[in-house]
């Protein structure tokens, strides 16, 4: 179970990501590459890279719901013991989800702005192609590579959209749950455990499509 402390400090890791993007964003991009090219890693081999990270933070973040959806499963079948203690559990996973959910939001903005800088590189590159068919190939390549990227990234950017709804309605059984720590209280939230637990199921189901079509990306890149 995560604590306070150690939720507290990956959300400064997500900050932190999030400031290294910025400064990567205002004309460091060049620098940041022409080093990764010194070590034979290519923006290609960069993309990769962050569709597997995307995928996995996808997956970490799935882990965290589910656990948050087993709590609340478990609560709803509450009838006595320590009201306090179980309210502090669910506040954890909830905690936990929120950080995950901010973590999949900067994955996917890295993969997307190392993909845009590929596509244009590429682009850039196809016009130094004097042979004909050489370059009408790569161009029907740079084609169907950015196609299967803008579905990656709608089926990506679709489960990253459905965690905001669930979260508010989480944090809204959490306060509840804070300002009555009562047997009456849990019994009351019945019905919102019930929708938030479908909610759940279904952003999860979410979270899987996006993982396989990750998966799928990785493996039909053309490198």
């Amino acid at each position: 179970m995560q604590t306070q402390r150690t939720v507290a400090w990956k959300r400064w890791a997500v900050v932190l990501g999030a400031l290294v993007a910025v400064l990567v964003g205002t004309g460091c991009r060049s620098a940041y590459y022409a080093a990764w090219e010194k070590f034979g890693v290519y923006k290609r081999d960069l993309l990769k890279k962050r569709v597997v990270a995307a995928r996995d933070e996808q997956r970490a973040a799935g882990e965290q719901f589910q656990d948050a959806l087993t709590r609340l499963k478990s609560l709803t079948g509450f009838e006595g013991g320590k009201l306090e203690a179980a309210y502090r559990d669910l506040q954890s996973d909830y905690d936990g989800c929120q950080t995950k959910a901010e973590s999949v939001r900067a994955r996917i903005q890295d993969m997307e702005t190392v993909a845009e800088d590929l596509f244009a590189e590429w682009e850039r590159e196809i016009q130094e192609i004097s042979t004909p068919s050489l370059q009408a190939g790569s161009r029907r390549q740079l084609g169907d590579t950015r196609a299967r990227f803008a579905t990656l990234a709608a089926t990506l950017r679709k489960a990253e959209a459905g965690m905001e709804p669930v979260l508010r309605q989480f944090k809204d059984y959490v306060l509840y749950l804070k300002h009555n720590l009562n047997a009456q209280a849990i019994a009351s939230l019945q019905g919102e455990a019930v929708n938030i637990q479908a909610e759940i199921a279904r952003l999860i189901a979410q979270m899987n499509a996006a993982i396989a079509q990750a998966d799928e990306f990785i493996k039909a890149m053309p490198y």
